[in-house]
């Protein structure tokens, strides 16, 4: 078992007909933690009852939220997520807001000290407020794994590069690894070749990219890993990508071959997809069987 401490946005996904607690770090957070990993959450919400059910919420599913603010001036955080007819999202995340404002303390700071890793993600850094404070973790952390998680326009070029320089894994789906080789000057056309140019450039021996139903490609210490996706009837995508990234880190944090690893991490990433929301409780039973249905 690992101590991992997700950082960032901590929310209420908004669909045309309920609300589900999300947040792709916190997505991440919840399922490393139902694969029996010690997490910690560091975020903010408002002082409204959106804000105490969602802690409560955290709390109860056994992620440790004693690293949770409560900003008295800004709500908690909100998104209204559009599914189109194959079920992929679009979102529309409202700011400024709590998750927005996460302050660096002492407390904060041991808390990443004592940890096996760090997650992290890009939206967080659209304010400078969380971005200065997740810099400052960042120089404490040992294990430092970035989800890119693109969502336009709460990005910027300079960010991006500067947190894949200090990242030890990176994460990305297709269309941001095309879109971040470019900032970084790449001339390739294929997936494998822009994968292993990101790894020269940013120094980084641990990096995945995901293909949607297609799967995904791993590349860990130099070697290519490949998994060609699982055949399944999409509900809806969202969270499958950061149950994938937590069950790859919990894989390898265990010390579990990278091509089980992958394997593992692309099933419960279709698992996720073929269920409503972010978090549906999923069962190791339910993964092996679905990854060996004899």
């Amino acid at each position: 078992m690992s101590k991992i401490t997700c950082f960032g946005e901590v929310l209420w996904d908004v669909f045309p007909a309920h609300k589900k607690i999300g947040g792709a770090p916190l997505n991440v957070a919840l399922r490393l933690q139902s694969l029996q990993h010690d997490v910690a959450m560091i975020s903010s919400v408002g002082t409204d009852e959106l804000g105490k059910t969602l802690v409560a919420y955290i709390a109860e599913n056994g992620v440790n939220t004693n690293y949770i603010q409560v900003n008295n001036e800004f709500k908690t955080g909100v998104v209204n997520v559009m599914l189109n007819a194959k079920g992929s999202a679009s979102y529309d995340i409202n700011f400024p807001c709590a998750w927005d404002y996460i302050s660096t303390d002492e407390k904060t700071i041991d808390l990443v000290k004592q940890t096996d890793a760090l997650v992290f993600g890009s939206l967080a850094c659209r304010n400078e407020v969380s971005k200065k404070t997740l810099y400052k973790l960042l120089d404490h952390a040992r294990y430092k794994i970035f989800d890119l998680n693109l969502r336009p326009p709460h990005y910027s070029k300079d960010t991006l590069i500067y947190l894949m320089n200090n990242a030890d894994f990176i994460k990305f789906n297709d269309d941001e690894l095309y879109e971040v080789s470019k900032y970084l000057g790449s001339k390739y056309n294929s997936l494998e070749q822009n994968l292993q140019y990101i790894a020269e450039k940013t120094n980084t021996k641990h990096l995945c990219v995901t293909k949607g139903s297609h799967g995904a490609v791993l590349l860990y210490n130099g070697k290519l890993y490949y998994n060609s996706g699982y055949l399944i009837e999409v509900l809806d995508t969202v969270g499958a990508g950061d149950s994938f990234l937590a069950s790859l880190i919990s894989q390898l944090l265990n010390n579990i071959n990278p091509q089980q690893a992958i394997d593992f991490a692309c099933a419960v990433g279709a698992l996720v997809a073929q269920s409503e929301g972010a978090n549906p409780k999923i069962s190791i039973s339910e993964i092996d069987a679905f990854i060996n249905p004899y």
